[in-house]
């Protein structure tokens, strides 16, 4: 796995028709312009990453932390309004994936998306919402679009599509309009309230709350060489929120499924809450003492150990390659083997979830959901492993 997705991540990317439908799809974005299948795609992927990675440091985190909180109360007060209605049921994995596209929404673009409190309708979120779904339904003609899509000139590919006579395909096409569409009317007014603000004299960095202004002001203040174009700027927007609110609203749910399974984790975890609580006036923990949360943490990294919400990822080999093994098998001939020849072209699959529950790495209780592991010396077998992820010893997608 280190080899796959650290050392050789050159050799082992993306499978090129699933870049080329992230192309398609949302633009030349992070996802799409990876790898060095194309150069000059290669390139603008660089670019891309130098000027988006400071803007998630934990400075700016930090900033957009009141933002999560003010989230989290709208969720609290639309569930306890549901409960006091005498409602029976509260869809909790529901309400999680509205809350992660509000927190998306808030603290990458500063648009609000759903006041939680009520139902509303907004056509940026529906067209996210809807992408998946639309997506799924022509899954069965991905291998027909990667054949055509090589055949055809760029500027064939989207008038051929709207003329085909598929009420999938033309629902695919809306999403995407309507995702581009969107994206581009919030960047336009985000970049003009950029350019205001720059031709004033005040530090008006310190009021930045969301992620794309702090990218855009950044993105003014690089070499001309260096700036990232506005298409580019734009197909971020939507994968920013695509990439973030599936996979926070999953890993949120596993959370509170686990602590609602496990009521003693659930009270250790509260009692630490709420003791950071009252070393504040403010109900608001700060970022920094949230995030040295002993037990909060471990819970979150176990959860996410035992329930990646992305369990498995593929890459297709660019060249010829030799995969080290962590532990020798026997080959068809009876002999040992430490490595395995991997030949250009072939798709590996890496089984996230089964290098996190592995008992020969995390020992016997592997499968065992136990957030005090995290508290406690982790084996050798772990740091061995080396891992790579996010979190040390943690493989996360």
């Amino acid at each position: 796995m280190n080899t796959i997705v650290l050392k050789d991540q050159h050799i082992f990317e993306e499978m090129g028709w699933f870049m080329d439908l992230g192309l398609d799809c949302f633009g030349p974005g992070l996802i799409s312009t990876t790898g060095t299948m194309y150069p000059s795609l290669c390139a603008t992927h660089k670019r891309q990453r130098k000027l988006v990675s400071p803007v998630f440091s934990s400075k700016n985190l930090r900033r957009v932390a009141p933002v999560f909180y003010e989230v989290v109360k709208r969720l609290k007060q639309a569930m306890l309004n549901l409960a006091t209605s005498g409602e029976q049921e509260i869809d909790v994995a529901h309400f999680m994936g509205r809350a992660a596209l509000e927190i998306a929404g808030q603290a990458t673009l500063g648009h609000s998306f759903d006041s939680l409190i009520e139902d509303r309708h907004d056509p940026y979120a529906s067209a996210l919402k809807s992408f998946i779904p639309a997506l799924a339904a022509l899954s069965n003609y991905f291998q027909l679009y990667a054949f055509l899509r090589s055949l055809l000139p760029p500027t064939w590919r989207r008038p051929l599509m709207n003329i085909l006579p598929s009420r999938r395909v033309k629902n695919l096409l809306q999403v995407i309009d309507a995702m581009h569409t969107n994206a581009a009317d919030i960047y336009a007014e985000k970049k003009a309230l950029v350019v205001e603000a720059l031709g004033q004299t005040t530090n008006e960095d310190t009021k930045a709350k969301d992620l794309i202004t702090m990218l855009l002001r950044a993105n003014a203040g690089v070499a001309s060489e260096d700036a990232v174009p506005e298409d580019e700027l734009i197909a971020e927007l939507s994968i920013l929120l695509f990439a973030a609110t599936d996979t926070t609203s999953t890993a949120i749910t596993l959370v509170l499924e686990r602590l609602a399974d496990n009521p003693d984790v659930q009270g250790k975890l509260q009692a630490e809450v709420l003791d950071a609580k009252r070393r504040y006036e403010s109900e608001d923990i700060p970022y920094d003492e949230l995030m040295a949360l002993p037990y909060l943490d471990a819970v979150c990294r176990e959860t996410l150990r035992v329930s990646v919400p992305a369990q498995l990822r593929v890459r297709e080999a660019r060249a010829d390659s030799v995969l080290p093994l962590s532990k020798p098998i026997r080959g068809k001939d009876g002999a040992m083997m430490n490595t395995v020849y991997v030949p250009k072209g072939t798709l590996v699959f890496v089984n996230v979830q089964a290098s996190n529950v592995n008992k020969g790495i995390w020992g016997e209780d592997a499968r065992e959901w136990r957030p005090e592991r995290w508290l406690e010396p982790l084996p050798d077998a772990v740091t061995d492993a080396r891992i790579p992820g996010i979190y040390a010893n943690l493989y996360v997608q």
